[in-house]
């Protein structure tokens, strides 16, 4: 009787599942909004040390009359087009390519690509440092054997960036790989099998079936590697620390130079309020295609 009780009292509660969520709204609130709040007053503020004066959009207007943060603004822009470009392309293409071919198979491929995700990102930029030495490194021996002597590329202006996003792809392609497999297996094989009769060939059921539903895992794979990007911080500071001539600086390192290097702490929130403003707006089209599926 008591526990019947009970239960009835917990049923008619229309409070108890808040006290559920509550440990976890208490975090949110403590770790993710207060932070976010925070950041956003100490964007108005500028600091020299204990003392901090109220200085309203001084900091973002020094911002944009920076060429260093006007190049870091369009190396991140670079940075996050390509990974999520050849993210997703790359992506698409294995997916389609292996998702109705024998299960065995498809494990190992997954397996192979998931591979590099599970490897920390410091290790790998420390891997990638040791190969592309312009000295003893692997790579520099390689080419050095093919004739091509004195290769910097991580010293190079015009090469920098697209090693960086090489290592970057490489280190996250994995992932984005084993979520279209997971949705590819998933699809009823009704559709295929009706394509098919009607005689579509192969390159046609994936161009008209497969990727149109693809939509929302695509949606959500490009609003995840753009905010992934936005963060990325270990790679530049492991293999060029935003050199050379700040050929390879983005908003997140600039961001920690601000806050640790030149101890600019307004500045640096600045930038933040930036990249969460750039991170909320391309979060709308994955909101949008959510809402759609409903």
């Amino acid at each position: 009787m008591m526990n019947q009780n009970k239960k009835n009292i917990f049923s008619n509660n229309h409070y108890s599942g808040y006290l559920f969520i509550a440990p976890q709204i208490l975090l949110m609130l403590i770790f993710i909004i207060y932070p976010v709040i925070k950041g956003f007053k100490m964007s108005f503020y500028e600091v020299y040390g204990m003392d901090s004066y109220f200085v309203g959009f001084e900091n973002f207007k020094n911002l944009f009359t920076d060429p260093v943060f006007l190049k870091s603004i369009f190396n991140t822009i670079l940075f996050v087009v390509a990974i999520v470009v050849l993210t997703i392309v790359f992506a698409l293409f294995v997916a389609t390519s292996v998702f109705d071919k024998n299960s065995k198979y498809v494990s190992f491929i997954r397996g192979s690509y998931y591979l590099p995700v599970m490897v920390s990102m410091v290790v790998m930029s420390i891997i990638w440092n040791f190969l592309l030495n312009p000295s003893n490194g692997l790579i520099s021996y390689m080419l050095g054997n093919a004739g091509i002597k004195d290769v910097n590329l991580l010293g190079n202006p015009m090469t920098v960036m697209p090693v960086i996003i090489f290592v970057t792809f490489v280190g996250n392609v994995g992932q984005a790989i084993i979520l279209y497999l997971a949705t590819m297996i998933g699809l009823p094989e009704d559709y295929f099998e009706a394509a098919q009769l009607d005689g579509a060939t192969r390159w046609q059921r994936i161009k008209y079936i497969l990727i149109p539903l693809m939509k929302p895992t695509t949606a959500y794979l490009t609003v995840i590697n753009i905010i992934a990007v936005l963060k990325i911080f270990v790679v530049i500071q492991l293999l060029t620390g935003g050199g050379p001539n700040n050929a390879s600086v983005t908003m997140m390192y600039y961001l920690y130079q601000n806050a640790f290097v030149y101890n600019n702490t307004g500045m640096a929130s600045s930038i933040g309020v930036l990249m969460f403003i750039i991170a909320l707006l391309f979060s709308i089209p994955q909101l949008k295609s959510f809402l759609k599926s409903k």
